[in-house]
């Protein structure tokens, strides 16, 4: 067996070279594709209108209604595990009019023996509906603090567009409750 030869220790190397920038190349990619599929993502979700996502910009009421058909409104209430809040909305179903605005609360209590703030972010199924759902008023635009204890009535003041579709006859609107201490918390680290 006999040593290789400079010339061939040099090709050997630049191989290597090659393969670690094409590597690097590859893991830069892979991590640009990752970054670049949240605003994919909301910008797929915008056009078709899947996802369920509201506007976070407050409307304007409307000044027109249309009062040959209902439409049934239902509204839910999730709370993230590590969120320690009793949280329920104060009616489940509405039957509303489109244009009509409605005004309703959220109850949340604060089931912790600290202060804690809550973050509720908004879905509309079906997600087509959510386009159509217009908040003027809403608990869901700013973090909402409770102190130890604390109970709270969130308001929502809301309307159905008058354009939504007439096979649309039940739009859910849910809110997820998260900590926003965590979220805080998180950002402060970074």
């Amino acid at each position: 067996m006999t040593d290789p030869t400079e010339e061939e220790q040099r090709h050997s190397q630049n191989k290597n070279r090659q393969s670690v920038v094409k590597l690097s190349l590859l893991a830069i990619g892979m991590f640009g594709f990752a970054f670049a599929l949240v605003p994919l993502y909301d910008v797929f979700c915008d056009i078709t209108g899947i996802n369920g996502k509201t506007s976070n910009v407050q409307a304007q009421a409307s000044n027109q209604i249309d009062r040959s058909r209902q439409v049934t409104v239902e509204f839910v209430a999730y709370i993230d595990k590590d969120m320690p809040w009793q949280f329920a909305p104060e009616v489940e179903t509405l039957k509303v009019f489109p244009g009509e605005t409605h005004k309703i609360s959220y109850l949340a209590k604060n089931l912790s023996i600290n202060e804690a703030a809550g973050q509720a972010v908004p879905s509309v199924s079906p997600g087509l509906a959510a386009q159509y759902l217009n908040k003027i008023e809403c608990f869901c635009f700013n973090r909402q603090a409770l102190a130890a204890g604390e109970q709270a009535e969130l308001p929502l003041l809301f309307y159905v567009d008058p354009e939504l579709p007439d096979d649309i006859k039940t739009l859910t609107l849910s809110y997820t409750l998260f900590s926003a201490d965590q979220e805080s918390a998180v950002q402060a680290k970074l």
